[in-house]
C-alpha cells in the first residue's frame, strides 16, 4: 500500500467505519428487494454528501477539498467492499472530472458547487452499443440556431434514472470510428426530448438507456471545443477507469477475505479445509495477485494526481489487472464455498454479479490489454 498522509489515513478509516456500520451489504439487499427506481437509498447519498466525499477531487474555489484521486480511491475501495450503491462514482468522480477537465470558468462555477452539495447528479452518457468504444460515437448533433439539436440513443448510462445532468459525447462531424468530430454537451436530464428507460441489470444498479429526440442544446452548454471532444473524453475515461479500479479492488478484497475466513473455519473430513495444501496454495496465489492489483491501482491514481505522462498506460494496466483478479476471485469465492455459495441468502452471488458488470464498464480486460500494448508501441 502507498504511504498515506495523516489526512488520507483518517478518510480511509472514516470510510471503513461508515460503510461497515451504516452501509453494510444488508442495506444493499434492502434496496434491491425494495425495487428502488433510483437504485440507491437517499439517506446513504445524503450521508456521503455530509461527509464531504462529493468534493474530494473538486478544487477549493468551487466548494471542494481538492484532496486528489488517490484519496478518492481509498473511499471507493471501501464502498466496493460493502457493495454500497450511490451516485458517488458517476457524479462526484466522473461528472466532476468532466467539468474540471473541459469546463470553462462559467461552467465550473455553475456546476461544480452543485455536484459537491448534491443538488446535481451528473453522469456520463457515452456508450451506444454492447462494447466500449469511445470513438464509435454516432449520436448526431446538428447546428441549429444558437446551438445544436441532438438525435440518437445512449445505452448503459450509470445512474441514468437518478441523474439530473448528462455529459453527452455527440458527433458534430465525421463518422463513427473517427476520433475527430466528437463534441461534449451538457444536457439537463429534464430537457425536452430526453427519455429514460430503466434497465434491470444483474448487479441491481441504476443503469438506464436514454433516447434523444430533437433535443435542443444551447451553445453555452458545449463542454470544451466543437469537434475536439475526444481528447478531454480520453482524459475523463482514464480517471473513470482508475477510480473504478479502486472500487473493483475493494470488491475483490472483500471476496478474498470472505473466502479466507471460510477456509479457516469450515471443517471437512475431520479438519479445517484451509489445512489442505491445494486450497492453501490457491489462497496464497490469490493474495499475491491482490497485492499486485493494489500496486497497479494506486500507481494509476497517483499518476493522475501528478499529471504524469504515462497516465493512459497505467489507467489501462490498472483496469485490466483489476478485472482479471476480480473475475478469478469472484469465481473462487463461489467455488470454495461450495453449495452455500450458490444461494441468494449468502452474499457471494452479489459479489459475482457486481464483478461481471464492473469488468465490462469503461472497457473490459481484452480492451485494455490491447490499448496498453498499443500505447507501448506493440
Amino acid at each position: 500500500m502507498a504511504a498515506l498522509t495523516e489526512e488520507q489515513s483518517m478518510i480511509r478509516d472514516q470510510a471503513q467505519n461508515w460503510t461497515s456500520s451504516e452501509s453494510p451489504v444488508k442495506k444493499f439487499r434492502d434496496m434491491r428487494d425494495g425495487n428502488v427506481e433510483a437504485a440507491f437509498l437517499p439517506e446513504t447519498w445524503q450521508s456521503m454528501i455530509e461527509m464531504g466525499w462529493t468534493g474530494i477531487i473538486v478544487p477549493e474555489a468551487y466548494g471542494g477539498s481538492d484532496l486528489g484521486y488517490l484519496t478518492f480511491g481509498l473511499i471507493l475501495e471501501e464502498t466496493g467492499r460493502n457493495l454500497t450503491a450511490s451516485p458517488l462514482f458517476a457524479s462526484a468522480l466522473v461528472g466532476a472530472s468532466a467539468f474540471t477537465i473541459a469546463g470553462n470558468e462559467e461552467q465550473k462555477q455553475g456546476w461544480l458547487p452543485r455536484i459537491v452539495d448534491g443538488s446535481t447528479i451528473a453522469t456520463l452518457a457515452l456508450e451506444e452499443g454492447p462494447r466500449h468504444g469511445p470513438e464509435q460515437v454516432a449520436l448526431k448533433a446538428e447546428k441549429s440556431g444558437n446551438g445544436y439539436t441532438l438525435n440518437g440513443s445512449k445505452t448503459f448510462v450509470m445512474e441514468g434514472m437518478a441523474a439530473t445532468a448528462l455529459i453527452v459525447p455527440a458527433r458534430t462531424s465525421g463518422k463513427p470510428g473517427d476520433q475527430t468530430g466528437i463534441t461534449l454537451f451538457i444536457v439537463p436530464a429534464d430537457t425536452g426530448g430526453v427519455s429514460r428507460h430503466r434497465l434491470q441489470t444483474v448487479d441491481s444498479r441504476g443503469f438506464a438507456n436514454i433516447d434523444f429526440a430533437n433535443v435542443e442544446v444551447p451553445a453555452e452548454n458545449i463542454l470544451g471545443e466543437v469537434d475536439a471532444g475526444y481528447g478531454p473524453l480520453t482524459q475523463l475515461l482514464d480517471r473513470a477507469r482508475a477510480g473504478m479500479g479502486a472500487e473493483m479492488l475493494g470488491t475483490a478484497n472483500q471476496a478474498f477475505d470472505m473466502t479466507l475466513e471460510y477456509l479457516k473455519t469450515r471443517k471437512q473430513f475431520g479438519q479445517i479445509i484451509g489445512g489442505f495444501q491445494a486450497l492453501g496454495h490457491r489462497a496464497a496465489q490469490l493474495f499475491t495477485k491482490k497485492e499486485l492489483v493494489r500496486s497497479c491501482v494506486e500507481a494509476a491514481l497517483t499518476a493522475i494526481d501528478e499529471d504524469a505522462d504515462n497516465t493512459q498506460e497505467l489507467a489501462s494496466l490498472s483496469k485490466a489487472k483489476a478485472g482479471e483478479f476480480m473475475h478469478q476471485m469472484s469465481n473462487e469465492l463461489i467455488q470454495m464455498h461450495g453449495g452455500i455459495g450458490m444461494t441468494d441468502e449468502f452474499d457471494a452471488g452479489l459479489y459475482l454479479k457486481r464483478a461481471r458488470v464492473l469488468e465490462n464498464a469503461f472497457g473490459n480486460q481484452a480492451y485494455h490489454r490491447d490499448r496498453y500494448a498499443r500505447i507501448l508501441g506493440f
